[in-house]
């Protein structure tokens, strides 16, 4: 038997963000255990990311629906290193992956008061509360996902993770080791791991300089400098997908990357998603945001355990945990059911 549905956010709480079209901090701060869920993006992944969904029947009908408007075999790519090296290829395998693993959830009575998803995973997020349907989703991160994998190799780039650092001290290194080339702070994922993405000149210099500072510098496992300028040329593709989408009211607070704050606000979301691509992540407000709506239960839903790490940095004193596989998924609703019970 399933967790009960008293996982849903108490009625109060659903009209106070309809009636206001914004979550505002202390919303939820009479609700009991609320519970947000995250979504992680390229970088996540690894190889055999989605056979562990196939074992069961919500998550795998998610993969068999993906593979039949794909026109070929998702979980089969996902278990080949060269395909998960593709942009076009492992953007729509974490996609999918997240996805799966929040119907899994859904499926055992969880119902999150808010959501948020980092970069690619924002779209998750989106399906998730309700905004976008899945099919759509999909079309829209396959176009996204070629429109960005151009763009890479039309100007190649580079990421980077500067462990130690934050977000200022990391746009300091940015503005001494860019010299003229593109090279800017692309993720604020907490408060001493910052991104940067950039010319691939620049991001060597940047990790070189970081080192001098104390700094431990992690190459990321991407094929281009998203986030950045460089990611101009995708976005004409990225809008072009976004324009056919309906974006519905969501379900739940939605927690954009660009803002890193609530919103309700169909129109902001999608505005805001068309921004993405240049503009930084920013994951430790989006965490404190999360905080402020009284969230006390964060879910990492998808491929391995980053934001999770990365969460308990942001927001220490949450309860966090990730479901990577159908079995976390369920015990992370079991034991919220039995808190709640």
């Amino acid at each position: 038997m399933g967790p009960p549905r008293n996982l849903l956010p108490p009625p109060a709480v659903g009209r106070r963000v309809r009636q206001t079209g914004e979550a505002r901090p202390g919303s939820f701060a009479r609700a009991r255990n609320t519970v947000a869920v995250m979504f992680p993006g390229q970088g996540s992944q690894f190889t055999g990311m989605a056979d562990p969904w196939l074992s069961d029947p919500v998550s795998s009908a998610v993969f068999d629906a993906a593979s039949a408007q794909l026109g070929f075999d998702l979980a089969e790519s996902c278990r080949d290193e060269e395909s998960l090296a593709r942009t076009d290829t492992v953007q729509l395998g974490v996609f999918v992956c997240d996805v799966a693993a929040f119907r899994v959830l859904a499926s055992a009575g969880v119902r999150p008061v808010a959501v948020a998803g980092h970069s690619l995973g924002e779209f998750a997020a989106l399906v998730a509360a309700g905004v976008l349907e899945f099919p759509a989703a999909l079309e829209a991160v396959r176009q996204r996902a070629e429109a960005m994998a151009a763009a890479s190799a039309a100007i190649p780039g580079a990421m980077t993770a500067l462990m130690g650092l934050s977000p200022a001290e990391a746009a300091d290194v940015c503005a001494v080791a860019g010299r003229g080339d593109v090279l800017t702070v692309a993720n604020e994922n907490s408060p001493k791991q910052t991104v940067l993405s950039g010319t691939v000149a620049a991001i060597e210099r940047a990790e070189a300089l970081a080192r001098t500072r104390g700094a431990r510098p992690i190459r990321l496992r991407v094929a281009g400098a998203f986030h950045s300028p460089l990611m101009a040329p995708a976005l004409p593709g990225l809008r072009s997908a976004l324009a056919r989408l309906e974006f519905r009211t969501p379900s739940c607070a939605v927690v954009p990357n660009v803002s890193g704050r609530p919103t309700t606000q169909p129109a902001a979301i999608r505005d805001l998603l068309s921004r993405h691509l240049l503009s930084p992540v920013r994951w430790e407000r989006s965490m404190a945001s999360l905080a402020g709506l009284g969230v006390t239960r964060l879910i990492e839903a998808g491929p391995g355990d980053t934001l999770a790490k990365l969460a308990k940095r942001c927001v220490p004193g949450l309860d966090i945990v990730s479901a990577g596989t159908p079995e976390e998924a369920l015990a992370a609703a079991g034991a919220l059911a039995t808190v709640l019970a």
